[in-house]
């Protein structure tokens, strides 16, 4: 039912930024939440970065400790796309970015709580 596509990876030196892209297509009317996980080699899946929103136009964001002042999650009503914007990015930032979309914003930090997933995108920051 809701298709996303994520875009934007890349190599970059630490220190550097990079913006990524999720693009939503499809039956996006009962989606209430948008997130960032991300994996690294021999790592588990973790949770970045979530940007929900309510009836009323309300929009929360909500951030990982790790990454907590340096990446900024967005969303663009319009284009039904959203951004994650990373700054001053650390090598232990290298990993597979993948973009989640779901209709139970209280479970933001959740994976399972996710009802669709993009394929990733890779980020590698070196040092």
């Amino acid at each position: 039912q809701v298709q996303l596509v994520e875009s934007g990876g890349g190599l970059v030196q630490a220190g550097g930024s990079l913006r990524l892209s999720c693009a939503a297509s499809g039956r996006t009317f009962d989606i209430y939440v948008m997130g960032w996980f991300r994996q690294a080699p021999g790592k588990e899946r973790e949770f970045v970065t979530a940007i929900t929103w309510d009836w009323n136009g309300g929009i929360n964001t909500y951030y990982a400790d790790s990454v907590r002042g340096r990446f900024t999650i967005s969303r663009d009503n319009a284009k039904n796309t959203v951004y994650l914007q990373m700054n001053s990015l650390k090598p232990e930032d290298t990993a597979v970015y993948y973009c989640a979309a779901g209709r139970r914003s209280r479970s933001y930090k959740v994976g399972d709580a996710y009802d669709a997933w993009g394929l990733g995108t890779q980020v590698t920051v070196s040092s």
